[in-house]
């Protein structure tokens, strides 16, 4: 068992159905449930792991996308580390979203870095939302970082996270080392 010497609060938002808790579940225990239900609030995961010989706790808060569940948001908000912000690659509106959500994050969490997730990608054939209007919004919205994945099949997963880590690391564990000229 690695020794979690850090803990990361990362936060799974976006609309309902973009695939926050499958990506959730693939990533903890390696696995794609068909049938999931709505999730009601919010629902807690955690993931240890070693990261460059350095233990990791990921606390993962997936919430709720119905709309009903948005003012819960706020008050998860405060101490988070990281966001993903998931949409489906087959539903442009889920895209839409992104600055409702990014302006809650920004002014409740601050300035912690969120990755865009484009979902669904197994759905390739149904695309709505092409991988450069991913990117572009990324940038508009000065994101972190994108990734495409899918959760069934397992494409990207690991990287997506892998990504965040070193984000993360980044951002909080070595930010000095980062700027020596």
């Amino acid at each position: 068992m690695v020794d979690s010497g850090f803990t990361f609060k990362l936060l799974m938002l976006g609309d309902a159905a973009v695939g926050k808790t499958s990506l959730t579940i693939r990533y903890i225990s390696g696995s794609f449930l068909e049938d999931l239900k709505l999730t009601i609030g919010v629902d807690f995961f955690s993931k240890t792991i070693n990261f460059k010989g350095k233990g990791v706790k990921y606390q993962i808060w997936d919430f709720g996308g119905e709309e009903r569940f948005r003012f819960l948001l706020p008050q998860y908000c405060r101490g988070a580390n990281g966001a993903f912000f998931l949409y489906d690659i087959t539903k442009s509106v889920s895209l839409e979203h992104l600055p409702e959500w990014t302006s809650i994050i920004r002014e409740h969490a601050g300035d912690i870095p969120i990755m865009l997730i484009g979902a669904k990608l197994d759905l390739y054939k149904y695309r709505e939302v092409s991988r450069q209007d991913g990117i572009e919004a990324a940038q508009k919205y000065n994101l972190a970082s994108f990734v495409e994945l899918s959760s069934k099949t397992g494409q990207n997963v690991e990287e997506a996270f892998n990504l965040m880590t070193e984000i993360l690391f980044e951002k909080y564990i070595y930010p000095t080392e980062n700027n020596i000229t």
